[in-house]
Formats: structure tokens, C-alpha cells, sequence
């Protein structure tokens, strides 16, 4: 332990602390911008400067390692003065159109120039406009709003591995993009969103489908159905200022069918009808020898990752499509033919935590009527900002359940949002399956937790199961790297493209760094859907009646013909980043 004073504090703190993680220890308030626990920590915007005793040079706290003795002050003259320089300095070429921007209110350095008093700027000088970059279909990357803090380089170099977006030019150009100046649709950026979630201004967003949805709801010839995934439920309250990991299943529910939505299906049960699916899958690998380990699919993000860098092993990857997707090709067939509505007449909304999701549903084989599984994709946050367009009181709305038969769902379906969960939900009834046994116990806890990796050994009857679990693409790359070199066996792994899972996906309600030093998103919110899970009657896939009904009526059996047409699709290798 190392002992030193902060503005006359004595705070003990371990040796490799920086004074940063010493002075939050001390209860002590350092702005910090370009700063990112877990992600990014370069001292670059200058924002955390302090003074330290018999150094004439101000240092930045987020990289100065503390040192037996130290003394340091936080809030002198020169200190302060330094501060505002900085941020005046980051202000004056800053597009500060913040009425319309979508950080509005959620923005770091807005926060910042309020709490510095901040009212006119300095330094106006010359402005660069430099080029929208909107050609994606899930991110928006506005460089003229960019502070170059790098916290999205350091999210997907560091944390996802992908590495598409980096610095270019020098001083007064310095531009974070893609080589070249490419695009972000032109390199392999695997739109998970990390970057978005990373950035604390309104540099990056999603592509927004808000008008789309609305054009449709507006509508009277279109039949509107919309479905929210799990992760959804246990973070769209933030929003509305309601303490992080609230579940607000009943009031989404309620706030959907207000806006004018004709059905308000849920997601839950395309998990629950993706595990009937890949569940089956994996038993019959396992019977007929089949290729293992066998990969979920469940997160695009993952699968556009492997298409990219994991070619060799699609293979290995599950057909099945993702949950959303699922339950999109069901409504287009089943519920349209059940209640006599043309397919082309309905228009299929998912309300996702994930930006990728904006992207799967454009790819090939996700049409399996002959129209598009779903519509159109909305993040978590943009669910939110059309419930506030609709002038709806949510926090106050009583709850309500979704519509039956495709709103009815397991506990195993709520988990799909936490890293874990897809595994989890999978082995309760895999192994009833198999052995034709109830099984004592339904918690898989050794599959639980944000570890970025976790591995595991079930019993399954008399045969053991080695299963994985890894969240975050740069974990995958590592197990899957150890996989291909013959150093790591498994039957079974769980990939979510999003540390944590969903819970942290990409279209996710922002959470500032300062709330990410003293809150963890992955596990309050991963806490919100567990205790949904126990909550519910029925905690198993394959015990979901109105699933067994599903396959009864209309699909026939798990993994059959009808559902390969329906529920099933393909991978294809992409080109390597070199060769674009």
C-alpha cells in the first residue's frame, strides 16, 4: 500500500493506483473526459490536470501513479485555470449545436462546460467542417462533433479487437476515422456499437429508423407488430430517470400499445423458440457426429466478427437465426396465417439493446417469407425517445402483459440478455432432453458473471459437457484462437459480440464515466433480468406451452424441414481487411 495526501486527505490506496483511483477513494471529484474505466486512459484531453508538491509541471491524475508521500492538490489557481483552458480550447472547434444534438442532456462535455462556468468561448478561431459519415446502416460517426478523447479507438482496438477506427493527420487535422478515410460500411467494422456506448459526445449514434416506424404506425393499411428484447426491460427506465437495473416489463408493454402498436409480441418467446432450435441442433451434433464445439448465434455482432476473422469455423457456428429474427418469420407466417392477414401488410418492429441488429436484419437469407423476418430495428434508446414523442408518462404507466400467443414466455428467454444466459437457458433443456430427467437444479452458476471468459463442466446424465462463455469480441478471439490451435476442447460455446452481453449492447441507454467508476452496467442490469428469471412460472424453454403449440400446429418438429425454412440461415466468409 502506498500512502499520500490529496488536498490534505490521507488516503492509503494499492501501489500500481493512479491519483485518480486515489482521489475517488477519497471521495475526492477530478473531471476526467477522454478517461474510461476498464477502456481508455491516456491523460490526452487534459481535462483531470492536478498539481503536485515540487513539480512545477501540472499532471494528468488518470495516468500518474501515486508514490509514497505524495502530496497533491486538485483545486488550485493554476490548476483550475488549466482545466478551463482545455475545455475552452476543445469548445472552440466543437459543433455546439446542442439543441439538436442527440446527446443533448447525456453529454460529458456539455456537463463539463456547466459545471465550469463555461459561458462564452475564448478561443473561435478557424473551424474545419469535415464530412458526415452515414453510410452504414447501424453507426453515424459525426468527426465535427469528435474531442478526439479515443475512447472509441480504445473500445474497439482494445476491448472488441476490431480495429477499424484510428487517428489520422496530426495537430489541428487530427481526425478519427477509418484508413484512408474510408467509410465505416467499407472496412470491417462489425457495427456492435461499442464505440457509441464509449463516446462521451454526440460523435457517434445509431442510424435512427424512428421516421419509419412512426410512417408505419401512421399507417391504416399496415398491420404494426413490435417485440422488445429482454435487455430492453432492465434498462429503457434510465431513461426516464429510474435507478439503473429497474424492470419495467409491465410498463414497456403498456407504452408500446399506446403508441399505436396493433400487437405487442416479445422477444422472450423467439429465445425460447431459439433454444427448442439450437438445443436440438447441438443434441443431434453430439448423437450423429456433427462439428464441435457448436457456436450460438444469437449476437451479429459475433457472427459478422467470425464471418471476418473466423472464416475457418462457421462451420462450427449454429444456423439458427437470433431470437428477434425468429420470432419476425414466425409472425409472417404462423400469425399471419392464423389470423388472416397478408404478410405484406405487416410490418414487424424489433426494439433491441444492439446496433448490429440494424444490420442483421438486411442480410441475406432473413426473409424466409419472401419479406424481410423484421422491418425495422430500434435501439433501446430510441424506444425511448419515441415514448417521449408520444408524450407518455412512462414512470406512472400501470403494467401490463404482452399479447398471447407470441408474448408468452420462460425465464430461460429472460436471460438470453446477460452473458451466460444463452448457455444457461440451452443446458436446462438440453439436459432434460437428453435424459429424459428433470433436472434438481436449474441454476447453471458456473456460466454466470461478466468474466470475459468462463469455462465450465456439466454433467449432463453420464456425460460430461465442456461449454464456454466468452462476451466481448476481443475475449472471443481469444478462446477461439486457443480452440483453433487444438489447446482448448469444447462441446458447446456461448459468444456474445458485447462485453457483458446485452445487457451493455450498443444501442443501450448511455451511461456516463463518471456513473461507470462507482456502477457496473453488466451486473446491475444482468442482476434485473436474473431476478425476472426466478420470478417466472415457468423457467425452461421446451416447458413454454404455447411453444410446444407452435411446433404442434404449424412447425412440426424441432429442427425440421418447416422450421429449417423459417428459423434457419447461412454464413459467408468476408474478405480480409487487407484485401478491401
Amino acid at each position: 500500500m502506498v500512502s499520500l495526501t490529496i488536498d490534505g486527505v490521507r488516503v492509503e490506496v494499492p501501489e500500481n493506483s493512479t491519483v485518480l483511483d486515489a482521489a475517488r477513494k477519497a471521495n475526492i471529484d477530478i473531471p476526467t473526459l477522454c478517461f474510461l474505466k476498464g477502456v481508455n486512459a491516456i491523460g490526452a484531453c487534459r481535462i483531470c490536470l492536478v498539481e503536485v508538491k515540487n513539480n512545477p509541471a501540472l499532471q494528468a491524475a488518470c495516468v500518474l501513479p501515486v508514490a509514497e508521500g505524495m502530496e497533491v492538490f486538485t483545486k488550485t489557481e493554476k490548476v483550475l485555470k488549466a482545466r478551463k483552458v482545455s475545455l475552452d480550447l476543445l469548445l472552440s472547434n466543437h459543433d455546439r449545436e446542442c439543441l439538436t444534438c442527440v446527446r443533448n442532456r447525456n453529454c460529458e462535455l456539455q456537463t463539463l462546460a456547466e459545471e465550469f462556468g463555461i459561458r462564452n468561448i475564448q478561443y473561435e478561431g478557424e473551424k474545419i467542417h469535415k464530412d458526415i459519415d452515414d453510410k452504414s446502416v447501424s453507426v453515424v460517426r459525426n468527426p465535427n462533433k469528435c474531442v478526439l478523447c479515443k475512447r472509441c479507438i480504445a473500445a474497439c482496438e482494445k476491448i472488441q479487437t476490431v480495429g477499424v477506427i484510428g487517428s489520422t493527420n496530426r495537430g489541428f487535422r487530427t481526425m478519427v476515422e477509418p484508413v484512408w478515410g474510408k467509410s465505416l460500411v467499407d472496412v470491417p467494422c462489425i457495427n456492435c456499437g461499442q464505440c457509441i456506448v464509449s463516446c462521451p459526445v454526440g460523435a457517434l449514434s445509431e442510424k435512427s429508423e424512428i421516421d419509419q416506424v412512426w410512417a408505419a404506425l401512421h399507417n391504416p393499411n399496415m398491420h404494426v407488430v413490435v417485440q422488445p428484447a429482454p435487455a430492453v426491460r432492465v434498462a429503457l427506465g434510465e431513461e426516464f430517470g429510474m435507478p439503473m437495473g429497474t424492470r419495467v416489463t409491465g410498463k414497456l408493454a403498456a407504452a408500446l400499445r399506446r403508441m399505436g402498436f396493433d400487437k405487442v409480441f416479445d422477444t422472450d418467446f423467439g429465445a425460447d423458440l431459439t433454444i427448442m432450435e439450437e438445443g436440438y441442433e447441438f443434441i443431434n451434433r453430439v448423437k450423429n457426429g456433427g462439428k464441435l464445439p457448436m457456436i450460438t448465434s444469437c449476437s451479429p455482432g459475433w457472427i459478422k466478427f467470425a464471418e471476418y476473422f473466423f472464416p475457418d469455423m462457421l462451420d462450427n457456428l449454429s444456423s439458427c437465426k437470433s431470437p428477434h429474427q425468429m420470432l419476425g418469420a414466425i409472425i409472417k407466417s404462423y400469425y399471419a396465417q392464423e389470423n388472416g392477414i397478408d404478410p405484406a401488410k405487416i410490418f414487424t418492429v424489433s426494439v433491441m439493446p444492439c446496433t448490429a441488429k440494424k444490420y442483421e436484419k438486411d442480410r441475406a437469407g432473413e426473409d424466409a417469407t419472401g419479406y424481410p423476418d423484421v422491418d425495422a430495428v430500434l435501439t433501446t434508446r430510441e424506444m425511448a425517445q419515441m415514448i417521449k414523442e408520444a408524450g407518455i408518462d412512462f414512470v406512472n404507466l400501470p403494467d401490463e402483459d404482452f399479447d398471447p400467443v407470441l408474448g408468452t414466455s420462460t425465464g430461460a428467454g429472460v436471460i438470453f440478455g446477460a452473458t451466460g444466459g444463452v448457455m444457461e437457458a440451452a443446458l436446462r433443456t438440453v439436459a432434460e432432453v437428453l435424459t429424459g430427467q428433470q433436472l434438481e437444479s436449474i441454476d447453471f452458476c458456473d456460466v454466470r458473471g461478466i468474466a470475459g471468459i468462463k469455462e465450465a463442466e456439466i454433467m449432463v446424465g453420464d456425460m460430461p459437457v465442456k461449454v464456454a462463455v466468452a462476451s466481448g469480441t476481443g475475449n472471443a478471439r481469444k478462446l477461439l484462437e486457443a480452440v483453433r490451435a487444438g489447446e482448448k476442447e469444447y462441446h458447446f460455446i456461448e459468444i456474445m459480440a458485447c462485453p457483458g452481453g446485452c445487457v451493455n449492447g450498443g444501442g443501450q441507454p448511455i451511461v456516463s464515466a463518471r456513473v461507470k467508476n462507482v456502477l457496473d452496467p453488466r451486473v446491475v442490469r444482468a442482476k434485473g433480468l436474473y431476478d425476472e428469471d426466478c420470478d417466472k412460472q415457468l423457467r425452461k424453454s421446451h416447458e413454454n406451452p404455447d411453444i410446444q403449440k407452435l411446433y404442434q400446429d404449424f412447425l412440426g418438429e424441432p429442427n425440421g424441414h418447416k422450421a429449417h425454412e423459417l428459423l434457419h440461415t447461412f454464413y459467408e466468409a468476408k474478405p480480409k481487411y487487407r484485401e478491401q
